[in-house]
């Protein structure tokens, strides 16, 4: 049984940082999807690839798939720019700004 361990990076609609402070271990599917003849659906007989763990660290998460003989692969998440504007898009609409609004 393999399975992967990441942190998940925050979604490209928001500036917030919800559902991305776990690391979620991830089965990784053993048999390919098959598309039903009948009614078009995909499905697949693994249900272990719709298991979704989380764990607060990546030592913990490691540790389960240690006890369980789950081979696991770490990916390390990717730095946040460090470029970002303190204001940001707000600051557009600031009611303090020393200077005169122009576009």
């Amino acid at each position: 049984m393999r399975a992967r361990i990441y942190k998940p990076a925050k979604t490209a609609m928001s500036s917030g940082t919800a559902k991305t402070k776990h690391w979620v271990l991830e089965h990784v599917a053993e048999t390919a999807r098959e598309v039903d003849p009948l009614m078009g659906w995909t499905s697949s007989s693994d249900t272990q690839a719709q298991v979704k763990l989380e764990f607060d660290s990546k030592e913990a998460a490691l540790e389960y798939a240690r006890e369980h003989g789950i081979d696991a692969v770490v990916r390390e998440p990717k730095p946040r720019k460090a470029n970002i504007r303190p204001g940001g898009y707000g600051e557009n609409f600031a009611t303090n700004r020393r200077g005169a609004w122009t576009h």
